[in-house]
This record gives structure tokens, sequence and C-alpha cells, in this order.
């Protein structure tokens, strides 16, 4: 595969995509399943399109270009006391805003807030036929037209290639605490998962780590308030409030992908909390696969070994009908259950008529 063309400018960048007939965006490559394309797609790094356009703080909105690091954008929130909520992954491994866009990957803090989708405002992107656009706005309070941005989150860059993307932010909360509850097993950690997402404790984050029967709970406001609500979650299931240093190193493990098997088959799979069981029993029958589940139970990341093929992770994926899709290692894009929609052959077909960016099947 020849060297990926690097605009530094949005002009370079329809100039880009105009020059080929086959095109695919790549960011970091923190995801490098995603981009696994036919040799005859050239690829285009958003690598040099970075650094944040515009941030008004008092309006909790920001425009970035498409390259530009999560590490870069939340150094800036940061320090006007700002965050995405839906907690960013990959972080630490350089992830970029288009890349997280494109991948449609949010963290634990999805939860509470939302993921990508719900953050996301406009996008200026170049169409399949190298047209520069711009769809949305930069304003929290935007009502008019087609909400076509959303339709960019998960779209794998198959719908248009994104050179500026606009987000809203939340305040940074008062206080966080993370507890940690023990369970006997899966089962009894799904009713866990299910019993506290139904609370009235509003939990800013909740998942089942890796071994299967531990949980993770995120609580998040002012500390008195925090202190009386773990007590209420302690005095219902076993488990101990984690130091600051202690939550912060668990949920950075979980966001970076650090449990999971380093080069191999990781895989995201849509689920609810019912079949959390049903697919720890998948991990069981196939050995030293890991899974963390996120989200309260809708979303879960599987990691194979290198010495379990990804075939056997897709017949039980199908089996359970379970969509998923693979974020790295050598294994079929989509590893589970797939539909089309109506409405997403009819985006494609609109701004890609010529297929210039490589189909969802590619």
């Amino acid at each position: 595969m020849s060297i990926p063309i690097t605009p530094t400018t949005p002009a370079e960048l329809v100039e880009a995509v105009r020059s080929r007939p086959r095109v695919l965006a790549i960011g970091a490559r923190t995801k490098p399943r995603l981009s696994q394309v036919p040799d005859d797609v050239c690829l285009i790094s958003t690598g040099a399109l970075h650094g944040i356009v515009e941030y008004e703080p008092e309006e909790f909105t920001f425009t970035a270009l498409a390259g530009t690091s999560l590490r870069e954008i939340n150094q800036a929130l940061t320090e006007k006391g700002q965050y995405l909520p839906f907690d960013p992954m990959l972080v630490e491994a350089g992830a970029t805003l288009g890349g997280t866009v494109a991948a449609g990957l949010s963290g634990p803090g999805r939860f509470r807030f939302g993921g990508v989708r719900d953050f996301i405002l406009g996008v200026r992107f170049v169409d399949g036929q190298g047209r520069l656009l711009r769809m949305g706005g930069k304003v929290v309070k935007n009502c008019a037209g087609f909400d076509l941005p959303k339709f960019f989150v998960g779209s794998l860059g198959r719908y248009g290639m994104l050179a500026e993307i606009t987000f809203k932010v939340f305040p940074v909360p008062a206080s966080r605490l993370t507890l940690r509850l023990t369970t006997s097993d899966a089962e009894a950690a799904a009713k866990v998962l299910t019993e506290a997402a139904n609370s009235r404790w509003e939990l800013d984050a909740l998942d089942l780590l890796p071994d299967s029967k531990t949980v993770c709970l995120r609580l998040a406001g002012p500390a008195p308030a925090l202190e009386a609500l773990s007590c209420e979650v302690l005095a219902r299931w076993p488990g101990q409030v984690l130091s600051v240093a202690e939550a912060d190193a668990a949920w950075t493990e979980l966001r970076e992908f650090r449990w999971a098997h380093s080069g191999c088959v990781l895989v995201k799979v849509a689920i609810t909390p019912a079949v959390v069981p049903a697919l720890y029993a998948v991990a069981r029958s196939l050995e030293d696969t890991r899974i963390h589940v996120s989200a309260g139970g809708n979303v879960a990341f599987v990691s194979l070994p290198s010495s379990v093929p990804a075939a056997a992770l897709q017949e039980r994926l199908r089996a359970l009908s379970l969509p998923a899709v693979c974020l790295s290692g050598n294994a079929p894009l989509w590893c589970g259950t797939r539909t089309d929609s109506a409405i997403s052959t009819a985006v494609k077909q609109a701004l890609d008529p010529q297929n210039r960016f490589p189909g969802l099947d590619d």
C-alpha cells in the first residue's frame, strides 16, 4: 500500500480527495482494523490537520480540526474546568477527534450522559464529489435542518472525509467517587448492573471488569452527597471506596484497553444487560478470552488471545444475534450480525454516489 497523502489544510484535503478514485481517511490508527481496506484505496492522513479552531468556554462549545489529538483537546478543556463527559477512549494512545467520531467509540461516561453522538453539533467534511460542505452548527441551540453530523458517528469514514468537528462540552463535576463492588459471578454482576442502573443514584459510570465479577461504579457531584450515596450503595452490595489514585488507574486501564491482549483481535459488541451472562459464557468457552462490559451493560469489548481464531468468536456472536465490529487484529470487520438500514443507504448515496469512499463491506 502506498504512503498516505497528508494534507495540511481543508483546501488541500479537498484536492487530495479529488485526486484519487477511491480514498479513506486515517488518523493515529489506534483502531487499525477500521482502516484495513483494498489496495486500490488511497489512504489520506489527517495527522497534519490538527488544532483547535475555535473554543468558546462560556458557550460550552469548541471546534477542532479532525486530526487534533484527544489529549490536546482534554488539556484545553481542563484549563477551563470543562470536559467531554462520554470519556473519550485511547487518549494516551494518541487517538484523534475525527477517528473517535468515525469509530463511534465512547467510554464509561456514556452511561449517564450519552456517547459521542450526543455531543457532536456540526461537521465540515469533503463528500464523494470533492465538495467541502458544512452540516450542523456551532451552537447548542441549533435545530435548523437535517441532523446529518450524527450519521458520521460510527460511519468508519464511509460517508465523507471529516475536516473539522464542533462539540458541546460540560463543566467538570465538583467531585467524583468510585466504588468497587464484588459479586460471585457474571450472573450476579449482571443483576447488580441492572439494579444499579435503575436506582435513584444517577450514576456517572457503571462497568463490569474483565474478571466477570467486579463492578466499578462511579458517582459524580458535591462531595457530601457522594459520601451519603456511597453508604447507601455499600449497604446494598459488598465493596469498597477506591482512593483517587486507585480510581484513576482503574478507569484509565479500561479507557486505554490495557486489560486487552496486546496486538490481538479486539471487538466492540452491542449488547443489553440481559445478554451479559451469555457473553461471559462465550468467553469461558474460548480460553483466555477477556471481556469488559461498559455503559451499564449496553456495550462490551471482547479481546481474543492469539491462540483463538476470530471465526470461533464470530460463530458464537451470530448464535446470540449480536452485532459487532472489529477494532484491531486479524478478523472480519463485522464479527457478528449486521443489518443495513434504508436511511444509511440513502445517506451514502446522497453523499458518495460514485463510491469514492469504500463501502462498509469492503
